[in-house]
């Protein structure tokens, strides 16, 4: 038998995941083909299934409304019961999204692709509050999209809280009406500047930035606090450093170094676990560390520094 493709959907509640499924198979041509699609709701959201349309296409709704009933078993029966080619998984956002990446799916059951929905006016508040919980929504998902995007959205932070724990995510940013937002994101430094200046607040942001647009920051030069983090098994070169700063990227057990290499000629190059002020000169070349091509930088002026107040840095 062939595989049943699964297209998972997470995200909060009223972030759109219901609305996004329905305009996939109405709007987008995905029911087209005839097949016997599967929509499985964990959650009563504003946004009702018109059941009596998607019959239309061969499209049934089943509900699971407790997190102990989403189980292989209860997921096999559903899958004998409809025989779907497709099933659109509409998952709690309130729900542990790894487990359905670690349990076994029914017989043929392949999740193919996995889309998170955020509400845009609300993210921050959840980031606030719920940070973990909404961060867990896309540490695999393969596309986020973010609805309900003003002129006023920072596309920029939102972008890199999600990059934060899931670098290939693609991003997508949704107006009200439906339209796609493609304008360029703000950032809260100067990219222009003779010296682009990178406070404690704005470095996970313009890291990020950085690691995913390296050809926008080739040739430029940037200053920053920066602490020399050296992995101690041997394997940088001679006159290579690594400075950058721990972040928090969902919580307080999920803190990563944020770090770029630095090729210096110094006799003496600044100790593991010291502080640095530093101004250097960007250049996008290969690097055996990134696996190909990035950011390097190339020290203009290095100077000792003091420990901040806050060692972490944040996305927000």
């Amino acid at each position: 038998m062939a595989e049943i493709p699964v297209y998972f959907f997470t995200g909060f509640m009223d972030s759109g995941k219901t609305t996004l499924i329905q305009e996939t198979l109405f709007e987008n041509g995905f029911a087209e083909d005839d097949e016997r699609i599967l929509i499985i709701a964990c959650e009563d959201g504003d946004v009702e299934y018109d059941v009596d349309k998607l019959k239309t296409i061969g499209a049934s709704v089943a509900t699971i409304d407790k997190e102990e009933d989403f189980t292989t078993q209860r997921l096999q029966q559903l899958s004998d019961e409809y025989r779907p080619e497709a099933v659109f998984l509409e998952y709690n956002g309130t729900w542990s999204v790894g487990d359905v990446y670690e349990m076994t799916l029914p017989k043929d059951w392949v999740i193919v692709q996995s889309l998170a929905t955020v509400d845009a006016t609300t993210f921050e508040m959840y980031l606030a509050n719920m940070r973990a919980m909404m961060m867990e929504q896309f540490f695999q998902a393969e596309v986020v999209i973010f609805n309900r995007c003003t002129d006023d959205t920072p596309k920029t932070k939102f972008r890199s809280n999600i990059k934060a724990v899931n670098r290939p995510a693609q991003i997508v940013y949704e107006r009200a009406d439906g339209t796609i937002d493609d304008r360029e994101e703000e950032l809260p430094f100067d990219i222009d500047a003779d010296v682009i200046e990178i406070s404690d607040a704005d470095y996970a942001l313009w890291f990020m930035d950085c690691m995913d647009n390296p050809k926008k920051y080739d040739g430029k030069t940037v200053h920053f606090l920066g602490l020399v983090y050296n992995p101690q098994d041997g394997k940088l070169k001679r006159g290579v450093i690594v400075p950058g700063r721990f972040a928090m990227t969902c919580c307080v057990e999920d803190i990563t170094f944020l770090g770029m290499m630095c090729k210096t000629e110094l006799a003496n190059t600044p100790a593991h676990r010291s502080w640095i002020d530093l101004t250097a000169k960007i250049k996008v070349e290969f690097a055996r560390e990134y696996k190909g091509k990035g950011p390097v930088l190339y020290p203009v002026e290095i100077k000792p520094a003091e420990k901040p107040a806050d060692e972490l840095v944040y996305f927000s």
